[in-house]
């Protein structure tokens, strides 16, 4: 018997609307079976029926069965009990599922006590003994904090602690390893993978990464509108898919081994980016950080140096990645430079003119906003949940433009368009949009003003590689038309080759390594750099050209 097994599962809404039709699955014990498909496709509504996570009023078909038991019609007090007993879910979105009121040692607790019966110092304990375990630096202060000290990173390194306080049987995973860069991201697989064979654990994991899906599944499925498109071991559905679906998905996948060869394997291509116009070298660059850093001092606590003399140049329509493990000062740089963070020392320009100062009074900030625009890695958190997505783009677009209203929303249409989503898109609120459209949304929004620079922090990780390649897409478009210049944050390797001619790689707030993109992916000379690309997600039967080139 399956530890879970899933027969024509179907959901519909009260008015009629089918989102899941026929899906079959099952999941052993000790093997991963991976979910994939693009935003919106019902991998995760389908994860989280195994829970009873279903929408008001949904009406199930087929049959849900966990650890030999019936989901579909249970009783509450018995999916109660599967959730505490039989499995457990890591969410995509870290900061949705912790009170940001409680600390993290209380979050963490709270299960070991109410459902286990443990004394809150033996609790304790076990909680800090699973922070440990994912690679939290410093376990017992962490439990003190509260999730707005954290990164999205490290917050999603606690939730993956979380959901392992109950030793669940099966760990149902949806996109756990988005917020994380590739070295933590290759360190929580590793604990995945031993918290797996340690327990006989099967996991459910829900992913858009198709690199990574390859290097931890046993089997996958493949969904799309609610449908299962394709299933099968995991090394003939990326080696040589099927359906063409599959197909598209595996095509619109961005690596670092980009090129694949007769067997199906990848071998590394790291050739530039599609070549865009910039302003000649000896021109004044549209961004120029010089010796900036930042160090913020906590009560009590050793302070820390978040930034230390980092300078950075970017050409007018030129693009620059910077990448570096969570903590590395990425963010507090990229919010240095929007104005969020006052920096303290060094210089910051923006199209010839001071940017260092946090602007002062409405008329300041207005066009500081108009010079930098920010795209943030949480979506949920940088839109008004109370306003429907073409609205907070139209306001935007009244606060710095002078359109009318009906020119206001056509460009509102266009934008969306832009990015992948329709009028009715414009009309949805951000509790309704998967975390792909979300962030699309977020997108459109940043471009609506013609910014002169665009910052993205992470702003591709929450897109399925379908999604992604669109939106790389038109952003090299808008790169070649209007001369964006763009600062690209991103932990995500195969898309910085993608869109960035140069990179700096940093790391504990210092920059560690500068060069073109190309180059500094084929041959890195800081032993950092050369570990960020080691962690790269590979599957186990992939080849590594680079590797046999040296050995030979």
């Amino acid at each position: 018997m399956s530890l879970l097994d899933i027969s024509e599962l179907t959901l519909d809404l009260p008015n009629g609307t089918r989102l899941l039709d026929g899906i079959s699955l099952s999941v052993d014990a000790g093997e991963t079976v991976g979910l994939v498909g693009e935003s919106g496709s019902g991998k995760s509504l389908t994860a989280r029926s195994v829970l009873g996570l279903t929408p008001d009023g949904a009406r199930l078909g087929g049959r849900v069965e966990l650890d030999g038991r019936e989901v579909i019609g249970a009783s509450a007090a018995g999916i109660l009990d599967l959730r505490r007993h039989a499995a457990s879910m890591i969410f995509q979105d870290p900061r949705a599922g912790i009170n940001p009121m409680r600390t993290l040692g209380d979050h963490m607790t709270e299960t070991l006590r109410l459902c286990e019966g443990r004394s809150k110092a033996d609790a304790t304990a076990r909680a800090a003994e699973l922070l440990a375990s994912v690679q939290l630096p410093r376990p017992e202060e962490h439990l003190k904090q509260y999730p707005h000290e954290f990164s999205g990173g490290m917050l999603q390194r606690v939730m993956i602690a979380g959901a392992l306080t109950s030793s669940p049987k099966l760990l149902i995973c949806d996109e756990p390893t988005t917020a994380l860069d590739v070295t933590t991201q290759a360190e929580i697989i590793r604990v995945l993978i031993e918290q797996r064979s340690s327990r006989g654990m099967g996991m459910l994991f829900i992913t858009h990464d198709l690199n990574l899906a390859a290097s931890i599944c046993d089997r996958v499925v493949v969904m799309s509108a609610g449908r299962v498109e394709e299933t099968g071991d995991a090394r003939r559905v990326f080696s040589a898919p099927q359906g063409e679906y599959t197909k598209r998905l595996v095509a619109a996948t961005p690596t670092i081994a980009a090129a694949t060869g007769a067997t199906g394997v990848d071998v590394i291509d790291v050739r530039a980016v599609p070549s865009i116009e910039t302003e000649r070298s000896d021109a004044e660059p549209m961004l120029a950080a010089n010796g900036i850093s930042k160090t913020y001092h906590l009560r009590g606590k050793t302070e820390v140096n978040a930034v230390v003399d980092a300078s950075i140049s970017i050409a007018r329509g030129g693009a620059l990645a910077v990448v570096g493990e969570s903590g590395s000062g990425k963010s507090t740089l990229a919010r240095m430079i929007v104005g969020l963070e006052q920096a303290d020392a060094g210089d910051i320009r923006i199209a010839g003119r001071e940017r260092t100062e946090i602007p002062r009074g409405r008329a300041a900030r207005l066009a500081h906003a108009r010079s930098v625009q920010m795209v943030f890695q949480d979506p949920y958190l940088s839109l008004d949940p109370r306003m429907t997505a073409g609205r907070s783009i139209e306001d935007a677009l009244r606060l710095h433009t002078k359109l009318s209203t009906s020119d206001a929303r056509a460009r509102v249409l266009a934008l969306l368009e832009q990015v992948g989503l329709g009028e009715k898109h414009a009309q949805a609120r951000p509790r309704t949009l998967s975390g792909g459209q979300r962030q699309r949304v977020a997108i459109a929004r940043a471009l609506a003003i013609d910014p002169d620079v665009l910052v993205m922090d992470e702003a591709t990780s929450a897109l399925d590689v379908s999604v992604q390649a669109q939106v790389l897409d038109v952003l090299a478009e808008i790169r070649r038309e209007r001369g964006l210049t763009v600062l690209f944050i991103s932990h995500d390797l195969a898309v910085v080759r993608r869109v960035c001619e140069e990179t700096v790689v940093m790391r504990r707030g210092r920059i560690v390594e500068r060069g073109r993109t190309a180059a500094l992916l084929a041959a890195p000379e800081h032993p950092y750099t050369q570990l960020l690309i080691d962690s790269v997600p590979r599957p186990d039967w992939a080849v590594d050209p680079v590797a046999d080139q040296k050995s030979a």
